[in-house]
């Protein structure tokens, strides 16, 4: 007997092809999270004088990560808001364009400064793209196989970070540094042609007036709080005003932005979204995660290379286990979901993520490796595990048509923690890293001082030019010191999240979740096709 069901907002031309869109959209997640990844492994080489590098300091260096970043971050929320408006289908081509170009001209980049601005441009593109593709799976899949592809979607992730530093030591060992860059321009004319061939176009139905001036806070606030933030990371002094003195402003205008928004008829942001448990507590488990392990892992090549001696391809492949444990878990996290509840299942992910940073406090100069390998894969297992049903809650809780909002929200979090990250905790590094080497680095000439405590690769480089090996074991045992320091920190503000999961996430979350609109009454427009009465009438 075949009975009248509620009708699926999905045309059946899209939702026959739903799988090949997603492989789509995993393409253009796999280059944006790949470049990052790479970059990584690159990083050491980029640091060595021309021809072989830039002679990229570490503030070049970090910066050619942050000006990525801040852009990226900055924009995210507009982008998200601009997909929303004008069709995801647009902005996820469009960004992947700046994307691909900028690539091109970082590969060429003949000094940081260049570097540091294509980074940018790079970044500019990427924030068009993270936003469009969460949100273009929300509007491509039902509700019930929503956590199945977001998943998948958070599986690709792992297997970036795993093909990423693997990809780069390749190249790294056969070209030159900008090859790093250069191998994302064919990925992404790959992906516009087969994006533009698959993936249907979908926007909100009904966006209202533009809010001009809540936009323009939103992007003041956020650029100014992270430029802020990284700043007072590379001075390792928050005090500094070149530091507080953003930050204050950042936090002036997000305020300014909430309190306007509250009171405009059309806001750009729903207010009301946060005094949603489920969103709330989502997007604080995301946005401790990534401050926690965006910090850590900018140290991590530096030990496996400087301290260990491994070459860069050698360092990608000891990532392996986390990308792994990532790529295997993350699809299936939703099987633990549906027996033990998203309350626990985050709850222990974030546990195991804290274990595997308490798990650096045993890691030395001469650790045996598989320690590393082993706490790369709890690591990897527990984030697996927390972020696909977080990602869900985040946008199972808000208005499928304004998921690029909530992507974008989703998105804003992670790079808000993660620049927080590597800002404070790489600015704890430097300072007990420094610290430790006072004594030692006193004996060196004033000139070359400040220099040599800048980083262990500085003190390496300068040790090697002074022909003053002595410094090297010293300098390797204080990072290593000073690695045990912030990945304690690090778990311990991990833990925390652990905590805030199990006391405020829910144990279950179903469909109708208070702030998703309930029924068949409110679908995504979309040009490919839509939904209408009597489509895939569900067979009873």
């Amino acid at each position: 007997m075949t009975t009248a069901a509620a009708t699926p907002r999905v045309s059946e031309a899209i939702h026959r092809r739903r799988w090949a869109i997603l492989s789509t959209l995993v393409l253009a997640l796999l280059v944006v999270v790949l470049d990052n990844s790479i970059l990584n492994v690159a990083m050491k080489t980029i640091a060595t004088p021309a021809p072989t590098g830039l002679g990229a300091s570490q503030s070049d260096l970090e910066w050619s990560i942050n000006s990525y970043t801040l852009v990226f971050a900055g924009l995210l929320f507009t982008a998200g808001l601009l997909g929303d408006r004008l069709g995801r289908k647009w902005t996820l081509l469009g960004g992947m364009f700046v994307f691909g170009l900028g690539s091109l001209l970082s590969a060429f980049a003949d000094s940081p400064g260049q570097l540091i601005t294509f980074r940018a441009v790079m970044g500019l593109g990427g924030a068009f793209v993270m936003p469009a593709t969460l949100a273009i799976i929300m509007n491509v899949f039902e509700r019930h196989e929503q956590p199945k592809a977001i998943g998948i979607w958070a599986g690709a992730v792992g297997l970036a970070i795993a093909i990423g530093p693997i990809t780069g030591g390749l190249l790294i060992e056969h070209f030159w540094w900008g090859s790093v860059f250069l191998v994302n321009v064919p990925i992404v004319a790959l992906a516009l042609v087969v994006m533009a061939l698959l993936v249907p176009n979908s926007k909100d139905p009904a966006p209202g007036r533009l809010d001009p001036v809540g936009v323009l806070l939103s992007i003041i606030g956020l650029v100014a709080l992270i430029y802020g933030i990284i700043k007072g990371g590379e001075l390792a002094d928050f005090t500094d005003a070149a530091a507080w003195v953003p930050i204050l402003i950042g936090l002036l205008a997000l305020a300014a932005f909430v309190v306007f928004e509250k009171r405009t008829t059309h806001p750009a942001l729903d207010i009301t979204w946060f005094r949603n448990k489920v969103f709330s507590a989502s997007v604080v488990v995301i946005g401790v995660i990534f401050f926690a392990l965006m910090g850590v892992s900018f140290f991590g090549v530096f030990y496996t290379q400087s301290v260990r001696g491994y070459s860069a391809l050698q360092a990608g492949l000891l990532m392996l286990p986390l990308a792994g444990a990532q790529m295997v878990f993350a699809p299936r996290a939703r099987l633990v979901v549906d027996r033990f509840g998203v309350r626990a299942t985050c709850a222990a992910g974030m546990a195991l993520v804290a274990a595997g940073f308490f798990g650096y406090l045993t890691l030395g100069v001469s650790t045996p490796i598989w320690v590393l390998i082993v706490i790369g894969f709890v690591m990897g297992a527990g984030m697996a595990h927390v972020m696909p049903p977080v990602t869900v809650a985040i946008m199972g809780s808000l208005p499928r048509e304004k998921a690029g909002a909530g992507s974008a929200l989703n998105n804003t979090f992670r790079q808000v923690g993660g620049s927080l990250g590597v800002a404070i905790l790489g600015a704890v590094l430097s300072t007990v890293y420094r610290d430790g080497m006072a004594d030692r680095l006193a004996a060196l000439p004033p000139a070359l001082r400040d220099k040599a405590g800048e980083s262990l690769e500085a003190t390496v480089a300068i040790a090697n030019g002074t022909h003053n090996p002595g410094l090297i074991t010293p300098a390797q045992d204080s990072f290593v010191h000073a690695m045990h320091v912030v990945a304690g920190l690090s778990g311990g503000i991990t833990a925390v999240g652990a905590l805030i999961a199990l006391l405020l996430l829910p144990g279950r979350i179903t469909p109708g979740t208070p702030g998703t609109p309930a029924g068949p009454g409110r679908p995504a427009a979309a040009e490919d096709g839509r939904a209408t009465a009597g489509q895939r009438p569900a067979q009873v």
